[in-house]
């Protein structure tokens, strides 16, 4: 839908659409590491609280105006432009987001429940992304084409006002973490080179999920249906499915990482992803395949990445000292997800356009999931029982 509106004229064929559509995605996560170093410096120095309600107000406003943009038909060449602005300040607050939510939830849980609870943060990614997907897949079911296509894409960036108004009263309601209270009476700087190698080693320790994430949960339905013929309808479904396998772990995960380890639960969802990839993929290819065995593979790839999500946040927060907390780990996490995630499906669309391999997200997947186990692997077994360090 966002190909046809924003990037199709009659010079441009399908293919060439959803490729420049991606580009444009890819690009507004580079802008996450800009937005979790400009937010998380702030974060760090004034509080969690007061950045967290800016980057939300510029969240709600730039999500909002995608739904309110001009289109191709409308404006011709500067629909494009103005999508790609609008999704770069989307980047910004995106990058500030995370490295405040995980330092909230991280800094006031106590040192027993720390991946629970900083697990509700990813699970509640999982259900941005469910109520997306699900909203997009009852929109084509219940619309005609054409309606869909005139308007109706436009509403689930609408509903971002009056959801981004709930959180601003919620968030308007919240006290600054202890930690941070705590640092503020002794200010000092954190190490800058201690930082800048925890943050290396966090994006090594993150790319298998932000990979496996967003080809599963997100990438699917352009695969889907630009390479196995699938209807919008299908497709959409299939994503619904594999984001509620990826919401069914993630808590449980984040609380088993409490128990055993952050170490054996990541490396568990990691070892997966490289283990399952090309069966389920092949799965789905595979026309044979009943209707209710392609949404049990959909379901168990969002079930896998769920384990690396789940005690993702937690085994951040660990990496990191109070006073740097929020600009590091939101730094490892953006840095992260600009690469592995925002250039998925740049990166899967490209290469199956170049190769005409169609199991190219599969290898994508399993070659940044196992760079990851090697990564997780040198996590201390006792992380989750320290302290946070100040």
């Amino acid at each position: 839908m966002i190909a046809a509106n924003f990037f199709s004229s009659t010079a441009t064929s399908d293919a060439e659409s959803l490729i420049k559509t991606y580009a444009s995605f890819a690009l507004a996560f580079f802008f996450r590491p800009l937005g979790a170093a400009v937010f998380g410096r702030v974060g760090d120095r004034i509080g969690r609280r007061p950045t967290l309600i800016v980057v939300l107000l510029l969240m709600t406003l730039s999500t909002t105006l995608i739904g309110l943009l001009p289109t191709y038909a409308t404006v011709g060449a500067a629909a494009p432009w103005l999508l790609t602005l609008v999704r770069a300040l989307q980047g910004l607050s995106a990058g500030g987001e995370f490295g405040g939510a995980v330092s909230i939830m991280t800094e006031f849980a106590p040192k027993t429940k720390r991946g629970l609870y900083g697990s509700w943060q990813s699970f509640t990614v999982a259900l941005g992304l469910l109520a997306g997907a699900g909203l997009a897949a009852i929109l084509a079911t219940t619309l005609s084409a054409a309606a869909l296509a005139d308007w109706g894409w436009r509403v689930p960036f609408l509903v971002a006002l009056p959801l981004g108004l709930v959180a601003l009263w919620l968030r308007l309601k919240l006290d600054e973490t202890p930690s941070f209270e705590r640092v503020q009476e002794q200010p000092r700087k954190a190490p800058a080179g201690e930082v800048a190698k925890a943050i290396a080693l966090g994006i090594g320790r993150l790319m298998g999920w932000s990979a496996a994430g967003y080809t599963f949960l997100v990438v699917m339905p352009s695969y889907l249906q630009a390479t196995l013929n699938a209807t919008f309808q299908q497709a959409l479904v299939a994503t619904v499915l594999a984001n509620a396998g990826f919401a069914v772990s993630i808590i449980p995960a984040g609380w088993l990482s409490d128990r055993i380890g952050r170490r054996p639960v990541m490396v568990t969802g990691a070892a997966l992803v490289v283990v399952l990839a090309f069966p389920l993929l092949n799965l789905l290819q595979d026309k044979e395949s009943g209707t209710a065995a392609k949404g049990a593979a959909v379901f168990v790839a969002g079930l896998v990445v769920g384990l690396m999500a789940g005690p993702g946040p937690a085994m951040l927060a660990e990496m990191f000292p109070t006073r740097a907390r929020y600009t590091g780990l939101g730094l490892a996490y953006s840095l992260s997800n600009a690469v592995f995630s925002g250039s998925a499906g740049l990166i899967i669309t490209e290469l199956i356009k170049r190769t005409n391999n169609v199991d190219i997200p599969a290898w994508y997947v399993v070659v940044t999931c196992a760079v990851s186990v090697i990564a997780l692997l040198t996590l201390r077994g006792d992380d989750h029982r320290r302290e946070l360090r100040d």
